[in-house]
């Protein structure tokens, strides 16, 4: 790794710094925009005046705005986002409760998604223009056309109402072994795992056939070479950096998607957290929980950035 690629990995690096502060400006900027008094929402209607200003007081709520931004931004960076407002516990107790189960979510997608969108990719470039490649086509811009919500909700009225195969919700109230734990997982992994496996299979393909058009590439042609080992042996390693980018950048996507199955299928992960937050004007929850998806968000990118700049065969020649 030379000079030019440490550099720009820097800039990197401080542009995405940038970005996550003012993407915690903007956080804190729209839960402050959110309607109602959150003292009065606490205290109920029934509040006193002195009641209602004691509380604002206590909350720093009498504080300019741009004051009680600096204060949320040293706590954030100190690691104690605060506490909530409902039930008084610290917001990364809660938070730490439930992102567990978010982690699992998030990694049984990746270990299905990952896979089955590589096989198509790469076999969709192998195979470009048969009839397998167009069935593929079709089939993964129609997955992609529909967005998430309407794939849980068919899912749901199919496989749990209709068919009764699997639990509509997927709660765990206690200690579940492996099956029980894949049948309640099963609606939500098949509802990710679609829309990522068409977007990381579409961007692998596309990766896969800018190598294959290369002059080396119809030189291994010439020389007789079969299709399977242009692809595995010569255009494969040389797409690895593309094919890692469009993973990370497939993967960040998902984080939308996160929020709307957990919500559908009241999953006790780390989206479903924030909605009810939301629901209850718990700010010091929604703004932790919002600043950890932006940072995730934009750590996946940053990822795809530096594979990118990593794999450039210009900038590792200078």
């Amino acid at each position: 790794m030379n000079a030019a690629m440490l550099r720009l990995i820097g800039v990197r690096l401080l542009l995405g710094a940038l970005t996550l502060l003012i993407v915690s400006a903007l956080v804190f900027t729209a839960t402050e925009l959110l309607p109602g008094d959150v003292a009065e929402a606490l205290l109920g209607q029934s509040a006193t005046p002195d009641a209602v200003a004691g509380l604002r007081a206590a909350l720093h709520l009498d504080q300019p705005s741009w004051k009680r931004f600096l204060l949320w931004l040293g706590g954030l960076l100190s690691g104690d986002p605060g506490r909530s407002l409902v039930n008084r516990l610290p917001v990364v107790a809660l938070i730490g409760n439930r992102l567990p189960n978010s982690l699992t979510l998030a990694g049984i997608t990746a270990c299905v998604t990952v896979p089955l969108a590589l096989t198509l990719g790469i076999t969709t470039a192998m195979w470009r223009g048969s009839r397998y490649d167009r069935i593929v086509g079709m089939g993964i811009i129609g997955i992609v056309s529909v967005p998430e919500f309407l794939i849980a909700s068919v899912a749901v009225l199919v496989f749990a109402v209709k068919l009764r195969w699997l639990p509509a919700l997927a709660f765990r109230s206690g200690p579940q072994d492996f099956w029980a734990m894949m049948r309640l997982l099963a609606m939500p992994v098949g509802t990710l795992a679609l829309v990522g496996i068409g977007q990381m299979a579409r961007m692998t393909r596309a990766a896969l056939l800018t190598v294959l058009e290369s002059s080396y590439i119809e030189m291994a042609r010439l020389k007789g070479a079969g299709a399977i080992r242009i692809v595995l042996v010569h255009a494969l390693p040389n797409a690895l950096g593309p094919i890692v980018n469009a993973v990370a950048l497939s993967t960040s996507f998902l984080l939308g998607g996160v929020i709307i199955v957990e919500t559908i299928f009241n999953y006790p992960g780390l989206a479903k957290l924030m909605v009810d937050a939301v629901s209850t004007r718990d700010l010091p929850l929604v703004q932790a929980c919002a600043m950890l998806f932006c940072a995730a968000y934009l750590s996946m990118v940053l990822i795809a950035d530096i594979v990118a700049i990593v794999s450039n065969p210009r900038l590792r020649q200078r």
